[in-house]
């Protein structure tokens, strides 16, 4: 197995803290500074949180030819993927809570509405925090609205026709804080 020294540099400065530097085990150093742990090189399929610090550590130390790129440029994509999906998912449980607001006026709860009001704050801080999000907004009401009427017919008992086909609402009502459909 290829083993690789895992250098830990500490030192003292205005600032404070520690700095990590990966350096591999036929370099010489001055150990005056340093503790030295010898570690296998973590790869990226059998333990991940390792070699997600062993890149870090290597993108720091600006080691560019040693970065694991095309994993890394997965990971980085994998990421927008997975706000992307967050946001269709709070998207999906905002529908289906108006849509059962809409057609069950009887069943209307406060928690409904605390549902209805949480998923519109995660949606605006999701968005707020990716704001190339919401130029796809109607893009992904428009994916996720089949979802969110399955969901409330599954949750009111009712048959999926009972819902609009179409999604009655717009973008701006979806995330107004003062709407509820009548």
């Amino acid at each position: 197995m290829d083993m690789a020294a895992l250098i830990l540099y500490r030192r003292n400065c205005v600032v404070g803290g520690s700095d990590l530097f990966m350096v591999t085990l036929n370099q010489s150093l001055s150990l005056g500074d340093f503790e030295v742990v010898c570690m296998p090189e973590h790869h990226y399929k059998t333990d991940f949180f390792a070699w997600t610090r062993e890149q870090s550590a290597l993108i720091r130390a600006k080691r560019w030819s040693e970065i694991d790129v095309e994993h890394l440029a997965e990971e980085i994509e994998d990421m927008g993927k997975s706000e992307r999906r967050s946001l269709e998912s709070r998207l999906e449980v905002l529908l289906m809570h108006l849509l059962k607001w809409q057609i069950q006026k009887d069943r209307r709860s406060n928690s409904w509405r605390r549902t209805i009001k949480d998923q519109r704050r995660r949606l605006e801080k999701l968005v707020s925090e990716n704001p190339s999000l919401k130029a796809e907004l109607l893009e992904f009401v428009e994916d996720v609205y089949p979802s969110a009427i399955v969901a409330a017919a599954n949750e009111t008992g009712l048959d999926d026709e009972s819902f609009p086909a179409d999604c009655p609402y717009s973008v701006g009502q979806i995330l107004d804080s003062d709407f509820l459909p009548d």
